[in-house]
């Protein structure tokens, strides 16, 4: 811990101050000047409670539309960044949030890259996102993967836009100074190696191809890259006529990676919940910062001494280890990722409820 200075004699300071002057161009610092900043009682963060409305984005990613074009940007993304941690292009310590747009009759250009990415569809119907060549076709409130080093591009062929949230664990891969990607060569679409929903069909009804098989197809560690609304939202009101809320999350499902039972992606956990009309949380802290997507109905979001009023559309984030209580005014569905999994495989993660 620092010392206590007002303990050293006067010639002691001095001689330390006059140390840590010829240690510094060496590259040596003293640690008892900075352990209590390193090692924390409890969570720090620069991180702090947002939100933003969708409304809002959508105008200037509209307008952003008008000037660029998905070919021309690669991904044509405005970035959903901190307050606290502006210059980072983040929206929490290890994450990434953003708007996408697709508009009819553009492709974004085929890549894949070391970071894991979510698609949350937020306005559309019938875009699809390939994956390794195959589509899968997106609709409002769809959960697509595209894992991390699989190809993928994006494509529109409606006459609408199609807006979908990004999340990726570019910050937490930045950190490892592990960032690597790649471009298809000669073409913006990888070549189609499957019917649109094959994936879906295989691996997406509590069933799989046996091992070892032929049409076992995909990785064995990430089969699955969509998750349909109409599936999880269908889930989530059958979960909530069945039993009594949970006093912290209210009706919560995670969406799972088939294979493991365990979160969707390495480094990304996702889930829904709905809170029903009058219901508000117990307070609970975890050290996962989290980000939310409203959509459905209305209430708000007490974080720390933050207090945000939350209707569809807005995004809003959830520090790490400040303490949180939502409130529905009316039934409210949310949708939340963070790196809790993580966390979990460095045996980090912590919760506390009250």
């Amino acid at each position: 811990m620092k010392p206590n200075t007002a303990e050293l004699q006067p010639d002691n300071q001095a001689l330390l101050e006059e140390l840590y002057a010829e240690m510094a161009p060496k590259g040596l610092l003293p640690l008892w000047e900075a352990l209590a900043n390193l090692v924390t009682k409890t969570p720090k963060t620069p991180v702090v409670s947002a939100k933003w409305k969708y409304g809002d984005i959508r105008t200037h990613l509209m307008r952003a539309g008008e000037l660029i074009s998905a070919k021309q940007a690669e991904r044509r993304v405005l970035v959903l960044e901190n307050p606290g941690l502006q210059g980072t292009h983040a929206i929490t310590s290890t994450l990434y949030a953003g708007l996408q747009l697709i508009l009819p009759g553009e492709v974004a250009p085929c890549h894949r890259h070391a970071q894991s990415a979510l698609r949350f569809v937020m306005e559309g119907s019938g875009a699809f996102t390939a994956i390794d060549g195959e589509k899968a076709m997106m609709e409002k409130y769809d959960l697509v993967l595209t894992p991390n080093w699989q190809w993928h591009d994006h494509g529109n062929t409606t006459d609408d836009p199609m807006i979908w949230l990004d999340g990726l664990d570019i910050p937490l891969v930045n950190h490892f100074d592990t960032s690597f990607a790649e471009t298809l060569s000669g073409t913006d679409a990888h070549p189609e190696s499957m019917p649109p929903g094959d994936t879906l069909s295989r691996y997406g009804k509590n069933l799989r191809p046996i091992r070892g098989s032929q049409s076992d197809r995909r990785p064995k560690h990430m089969p699955l890259f969509h998750y349909p609304y109409k599936q999880w939202h269908s889930s989530l009101t059958d979960l909530s006529n069945s039993e009594a809320p949970d006093p912290h999350f209210g009706y919560a499902l995670e969406f799972i990676n088939p294979s493991t039972g365990g979160a969707i992606m390495p480094t990304i956990s996702a889930h829904v919940r709905l809170l029903p009309k009058g219901f508000e949380t117990a307070e609970r802290r975890s050290t996962d910062g989290s980000v939310y997507v409203v959509l459905e109905g209305s209430g708000s979001a007490m974080i720390g001494d933050v207090e945000h009023m939350l209707e569809e559309g807005d995004f809003f984030v959830v520090p790490s280890w400040h303490p949180v209580q939502i409130k529905a005014d009316q039934d409210l569905t949310l949708f939340g990722y963070s790196d809790r999994t993580s966390q979990e495989k460095l045996n980090l993660f912590r919760d506390l409820k009250s």
